[in-house]
């Protein structure tokens, strides 16, 4: 007996439509629906990264490769990968790069945030911005990009989060819930796509819940988070352990 398939995309599919469709928009609207703050937010997650020059990175779910490009400027001459599945994304990232004369130094890859095509120990460091809510198994692809990285390198996450003060977080939702879809309707003709994302965030885990399970199930070292804009965004970042500790944990 032939089974037809679902009309339900899975969660994979859905959000690789999502990404497709609002390509030519995405770096517009993320400015207009965060007020700009999306950009102070990448930057403060460099400052407390550190880049060295010479470094290498890998951005998973790069998008449209804002953040590869800030790596690639901090490491000077390292080289930097960004990985995204969506093909328009790329497509917008790569005129990014090129504009940038970044072509030799950034490396954009089709594939899949949960089967990094690279060898263990690979880079300095792996990001991921505004996208671990959006993958099949978050955990999964944490752990993924710690496999990637050196002993000692860091593992990166920006995104958004639940706000910690009640008044703040009750008028946040009201807009992250109910406007924010609408201008996106209005603005990129997009309802659908825009009403998603606040979904998305609905069981994902706050900052501390995120925090432990970085470093109690993923297995990094050292795990620092930032809240930011009242909890609206948060950074994690987690050191990959070097092999004694990795033992010494055995």
């Amino acid at each position: 007996m032939m089974h037809k398939e679902s009309p339900v995309p899975s969660k994979e599919q859905f959000v690789y439509r999502v990404f497709e469709s609002i390509a030519k928009d995405y770096d517009r609207m993320n400015t207009i629906l965060s007020f700009g703050r999306h950009k102070a937010w990448r930057r403060f997650a460099m400052e407390m990264m550190r880049v060295r020059p010479g470094d290498s990175a890998i951005d998973v779910c790069c998008g449209t490769c804002d953040w590869a490009i800030a790596l690639a400027d901090a490491s000077v001459t390292g080289e930097v990968v960004g990985l995204d599945f969506s093909g328009n994304m790329l497509k917008v990232g790569q005129e990014k790069v090129e504009r940038r004369g970044l072509g030799e130094r950034v490396r954009l890859v089709r594939g899949n945030a949960m089967e990094l095509p690279f060898p263990d120990d690979t880079f300095d460091h792996a990001t991921i911005g505004f996208a671990l809510r959006n993958v099949p198994d978050f955990r999964h692809v944490l752990r993924e990009m710690t496999r990637v990285v050196k002993p000692g390198g860091q593992v990166v996450s920006l995104e958004l989060s639940k706000p910690t003060w009640p008044p703040f977080r009750a008028v946040y939702y009201v807009y992250f819930r109910r406007i924010l879809p609408l201008l996106g309707k209005l603005l990129a003709g997009r309802y659908e796509q825009y009403r998603w994302l606040p979904e998305s965030l609905v069981h994902f885990p706050g900052h501390r819940e995120l925090a432990r399970i970085m470093e109690e199930e993923v297995g990094l070292a050292d795990v620092r988070v930032y809240p930011l804009t009242g909890g609206i965004a948060a950074v994690h970042i987690g050191r990959k352990r070097e092999k004694a500790e990795e033992e010494g944990r055995g």
